[in-house]
């Protein structure tokens, strides 16, 4: 175990010996309180944790220099399985003022740096996001593209680097890699997508993830959240910023290219699968530009799982650019549809190795779930009813997800995305994700450091684990409005930056103790001062009791007892301190749904979630009538689950206009004594005419999106009716 974290651990114990004696001569630690080293959002909660051995309250104060501002007692937790601390509990939530420079302070012990405020969480986001431009293959990376735009960095020549993979030495080049010696007698060119993680793969598996990562949390701002325009062209400074295309669009499009050009040629073997992953023949070292690669390159034969990756994929990219690009479109879903049908030929092309050396493996055994997920986007996209067999016979019962298990993604799409063909898949899928997240707040509120993963979780990537589960929590804020979800979120996500057993930002550059030394081929200052250090916005791997590399097992060796401190801040501590696309990918989505959080957590009703007893899921929906007209402004009513007594339904406010709709509002009556008895997305106030309102977070319907809410109703005297809407406008 290294010296830097040995030391805080062993101070601890000194400090809380010495502390109820005679506090004055404890030797004073830094990092202890442990707390959010980059802040908290005024309205929301504010948790930090103290490491000591004694169990009786303490003295805290929380100040800015030597003002006092805020006082109480810690609040003894006990002993913590996943760090072995004895911890105690202190709750800043009551200081809702905006502040930077703060500290909490405990006897003579003192928390890192901290702030107070609304915005925090933006510059981070852009930095995660800003990540992906950083790592992509087959172009320069020019100086003035390396910072700027709304991330909190400016541009600089230390970031820049020729293209890479284009042709050096053996490699001739991503435009024309082979394949592996012996599987087939073809070339492709795989120039662009980004590479992967430490090394310089590029692979289908976990690259479909990553799009998909981005891609939801897109389509959750458009159909959930209160801002798209957050990713609107011009906020990341990438090349394509200017087209009029927001910029998260043009970033993913890289990837997908790539995802496109992995696809298997018609005519050939396979055809219409994708190839699993290209990479070098023989692993390198570091440092190592991508440009500076000479070694030879091959694409790994197709397997099932990678096809799936592109149908499920190709399938967001074609509803999402339909409007954009509808050339592009129509090629993503052709591709996506090929791909289904070539997995259902080939379901049992899996791959288990034999094409390693030079690259990860991501190896899966099963791909049920791949073929639920690809499924699920496709019927979403498409309504084609031959996908809904996989979808109505498959089995969710997992309550976190990865590559290598996909089926949350599928279900979390089913939740986001309204489409008129999918109303009664969406209404159980939200009471679904709502029944998972139960279960995080429920173990989030129950551990000492306030994370949705118990002490056998810390494996590799213990911190995307944790921040997959948080989509899962933060949709479920979406979908009800409870402020319990939003708020458990914000406790789980301040463990990421510093709020943990080591007192350790995950996430490069925010924080005073923050991660400098990660796992890249390019970003090794730390050997080579001819390379750069990392730039802000990447999220280590985290704790991992499984320590697969020489350098973690020498410094962490024993650690197991502890796992939650299993983690060393070396560069060639690979299994617990690589970065990688889809960890980053995960760290972009929660912080772009804390973002939205910050503007809501100022109040609000709460709403429950739909009723998960009374509805079933398998009665036909009943037709929707057309849209009402009129205007720019289009309103729909549909009825998805209609049972003896009562029914649910949704309204679709859709915005084809030019402008933005703000603070909508929109009533409605029944003839026939119809009663609403519970609703979700929105306010309800009335009764036959009921009028519904925003909450706060969807006040705003941007153009080209479509606002939903959601309700639960008792019959009146007969079926389920469609109520007459006053206005064709919503206003």
């Amino acid at each position: 175990m290294s010296a830097f974290r040995t030391t805080p651990f062993r101070r601890t114990l000194v400090a809380a010996a010495l502390l109820c004696a005679t506090a004055g001569a404890a030797v004073a630690e830094t990092g202890n309180p442990r707390v959010n080293q980059l802040g908290y959002i005024p309205a929301g909660p504010k948790i930090a944790v103290y490491a000591t051995n004694g169990n009786a309250p303490l003295q805290w104060e929380l100040r800015r220099g030597n003002t006092a501002l805020a006082s109480g007692q810690t609040v003894p937790f006990g002993r913590d399985g996943a760090s072995g601390e004895n911890l105690h509990h202190i709750d800043l939530s009551e200081f809702d003022e905006s502040a930077d420079n703060l500290t909490l302070h405990v006897g003579s012990d003192q928390s890192y740096p901290f702030a107070v405020d609304e915005n925090l969480f933006s510059g981070v986001l852009y930095d995660s996001l800003k990540y992906f431009y950083h790592n992509r293959s087959g172009i320069r990376i020019e100086t003035r593209f390396t910072g700027g735009g709304n991330s909190s960095y400016a541009a600089n020549s230390r970031w820049a680097r020729p293209a890479g993979h284009l042709n050096q030495g053996a490699n001739r080049g991503d435009e024309n890699v082979q394949c592996w010696p012996g599987t087939c007698n073809y070339s492709l060119n795989v120039t662009k997508g980004w590479y992967d993680a430490g090394d310089h793969g590029k692979y289908v598996v976990n690259g479909g993830i990553s799009v998909w990562k981005l891609l939801n949390m897109y389509e959750r701002a458009l159909h959930l959240g209160s801002n798209a325009a957050a990713f609107a062209d011009g906020t990341l400074n990438i090349p394509e910023s200017g087209n009029g295309v927001p910029d998260i669009l043009d970033e993913v499009r890289w990837q997908m290219d790539f995802m496109l050009s992995m696809q298997v040629p018609e005519g050939q073997p396979k055809a219409g699968m994708a190839h699993h992953k290209v990479h070098d023949i023989g692993w390198t070292g570091l440092p190592l530009a991508p440009h500076e690669d000479g070694n030879e390159r091959a694409l790994v034969p197709p397997s099932t799982t990678a096809t799936l990756n592109l149908a499920a994929t190709g399938a967001q990219c074609a509803r999402l650019w339909k409007n954009i690009d509808s050339a592009y479109a129509n090629r993503c879903l052709t591709a996506a549809q090929t791909a289904w049908e070539a997995a259902k030929r080939n379901p049992n092309d899996l791959y288990h190795g034999g094409y390693d050396d030079g690259g990860g493996a991501y190896g899966d055994g099963n791909a049920a779930d791949e073929f639920y997920w690809a499924a699920a986007e496709l019927y979403i996209t498409t309504g084609d009813e031959r996908y809904l067999q996989t979808i109505n016979t498959y089995q969710v019962n997992r309550i976190d997800f990865g590559w290598p298990d996909t089926e949350l993604p599928g279900l979390m799409s089913l939740a986001v995305v309204p489409a008129p063909h999918t109303t009664s898949l969406r209404g159980s899928a939200q009471r679904k994700i709502a029944e998972i997240a139960d279960n995080h707040v429920n173990t989030i509120n129950s551990v000492g450091y306030l994370v949705p993963t118990s002490q056998h979780e810390y494996y590799w990537g213990s911190n995307n684990v944790m921040a997959n589960k948080l989509f899962l929590v933060g949709l479920a804020y979406d979908f009800t409005d409870d402020r319990r979800y939003g708020d458990a979120f914000g406790k789980a996500l301040d463990y990421l930056f510093g709020r943990n057993a080591l007192s350790f930002s995950f996430v490069s550059g925010h924080g005073e103790n923050a991660l400098k030394q990660p796992h890249h081929r390019f970003w090794t200052g730390a050997l080579n001062g001819n390379y750069p250090w990392l730039p802000p916005g990447a999220l280590a791997g985290g704790p991992n009791t499984g320590l697969e590399d020489g350098v973690s097992q020498a410094a962490l060796g024993g650690c197991g007892a502890r796992p939650a401190t299993c983690y060393v801040d070396k560069i060639d501590a690979w299994s617990t301190n690589e970065i990688t696309i889809n960890w980053n990918g995960a760290l972009a989505w929660v912080l772009a749904f804390y973002n939205d959080y910050a503007g809501a957590a100022e109040g609000g009703p709460v709403s429950p979630p739909p009723d998960t007893d009374t509805p079933p899921d398998n009665e036909t929906p009943t037709d929707p009538p057309p849209p009402t007209s009129g205007g720019p402004v289009q309103c729909e009513y549909v009825v998805s689950n209609e049972w003896n007594v009562g029914f649910t339904a949704a309204v679709r406010i859709i915005n084809n206009g030019s402008e933005p709709v703000q603070d909508w509002s929109l009533e409605w009556r029944y003839d026939d004594g119809t009663e609403i008895t519970n609703i979700w997305n929105a306010k309800l106030s009335g009764n036959d005419p009921y009028r519904a309102t925003d909450v706060g977070w969807n006040a705003v319907v941007q153009p080209g999106q479509t606002m939903e809410f959601g309700f639960q109703a008792n019959k009146g005297n007969g079926p389920a009716q469609v109520p007459t809407v006053n206005g064709a406008v919503c206003q």
